[in-house]
């Protein structure tokens, strides 16, 4: 006990990051948004970059109505939640 021992302050490495995106990209509770950005995630999920995971993770807290009147074209993508992979789920065609 008296020994210092390593901290787990590791991050989650990038596989389990991207199994609980695609879970989460695939079961939002609207069927609409499963097939928009689940079918997204799971066509490209294999090829994002760190930094695009982390992004994923951001564009997965915002709620689905917002994100289908976006997808949808109903109402504009405010500023603070554009970005390039944001732009690219809300083109994707399932």
């Amino acid at each position: 006990m008296g020994q210092d021992t390593p901290v787990m302050t590791q991050p989650d490495d990038i596989e389990t990051r991207r199994k609980r995106l695609l879970w989460r990209a695939t079961h939002r509770g609207i069927k609409e948004m499963d097939l928009i950005l689940g079918g997204f995630v799971v066509s490209n999920l294999a090829a994002f970059s760190p930094a695009e995971i982390s992004d994923l993770e951001r564009i997965m807290d915002i709620p689905d109505q917002e994100m289908l009147a976006w997808a949808t074209k109903q109402g504009d993508v405010p500023l603070e939640h554009v970005s390039p992979l944001l732009t690219r789920i809300l083109a994707y065609t399932p």
